[in-house]
């Protein structure tokens, strides 16, 4: 039986991390998962060598052991008794009985079970405890949708899985459910939930991360004169006082009045509104003559 490289397999090098390994992996098994290719074998055999070669590299032990003796792997058997009978002063003998809760079973190569799965004479095998395929999902909501928290039930794999959004998610994010994936093998824990947030803004407000921002048209007499005027925020209208000689475009911020901060009860940024003033057309002769006596008074 010929050597597996499993660095190659998770297209990883060889001094990769922890995470890095944990990375490589997470990201085969979810390209390759039986319930997102049914009926295609060749995915369901990348699937199982991404998962045998996690088996090993994930685990500081087997990573050791198969580090230790590479494309020599053949001979390991014969160290390792070796060392058992070191340690025992020369004592019993016995095979090398793998490591505990691994075992090749059918799901893993005859490469894999010869290195790490019992096979030599006096071993024992265990069955290994796998955790279940994650599910990934989308979820498109308009951003009305997500000003206030709200309960939301979603069919995954034919699956129904009640959650609760959380005000303030934004779009793009990436939250995990626990527990929620495919079943897991031998008894192993079930794989996670991840879903993707798409967020569509059909509101005349724009969000630039926490904050709001409008505009509202405001005549030429209140922005000469002030005044009071009703102006909309996300969550309904409020009052909001005009100074006298207010310029076009500026800016007035009304705080608190913006979107909910993601998990942070009660928090909120704040509103931006730009006035645009609006000069009066199709004027009657009356009210061309008030204007050119104004110009006059101000020349």
């Amino acid at each position: 039986m010929a050597f597996i490289d499993y660095y190659k397999v998770l297209g990883i090098e060889k001094s990769a991390t922890d995470a890095d390994v944990k990375k490589a992996y997470r990201k085969l098994a979810r390209k390759y998962h039986p319930d997102l290719n049914p009926n295609d074998k060749q995915a369901e055999q990348k699937f199982k060598e991404a998962n045998e070669a996690n088996e090993v590299l994930s685990h500081p032990e087997n990573r050791k052991k198969y580090d230790q003796y590479g494309e020599n792997w053949q001979h390991s058997e014969e160290f390792e008794k070796q060392k058992q009978q070191q340690s025992r002063g020369g004592g019993q003998q016995g095979g090398f009985g793998g490591f505990e809760g691994f075992s090749g079973g059918g799901d893993y190569s005859d490469f894999f079970e010869s290195m790490f799965g019992g096979r030599a004479s006096g071993g024992t095998r265990q069955t290994r405890q796998s955790k279940g395929g994650d599910y990934n999902a989308e979820l498109n909501l308009d951003l009305k949708n997500v000003y206030t928290s709200q309960k939301r039930e979603l069919t995954i794999n034919g699956k129904k899985i009640r959650l609760t959004i959380p005000a303030g998610v934004e779009n793009g994010q990436l939250i995990k459910i626990s527990g929620m994936g495919a079943e897991g093998s031998n008894g192993g824990p079930k794989g996670d939930l991840y879903i993707t947030f798409t967020i569509q803004n059909n509101t005349k407000f724009k969000l630039d991360k926490h904050n709001l921002h409008s505009t509202v048209d405001l005549d030429l007499y209140s922005a000469i004169l002030g005044g009071e005027i009703t102006v909309d925020t996300f969550d309904g209208k409020v009052k909001l006082k005009v100074i006298p000689g207010t310029q076009n475009e500026t800016k007035v911020k009304l705080k608190g009045k913006g979107f909910p901060v993601y998990k942070k009860e009660g928090v909120f940024g704040d509103l931006y509104i730009t006035y645009q003033i609006v000069i009066p057309t199709n004027l009657n002769e009356k009210e061309k003559e008030l204007f050119e006596e104004l110009d006059k008074l101000r020349t």
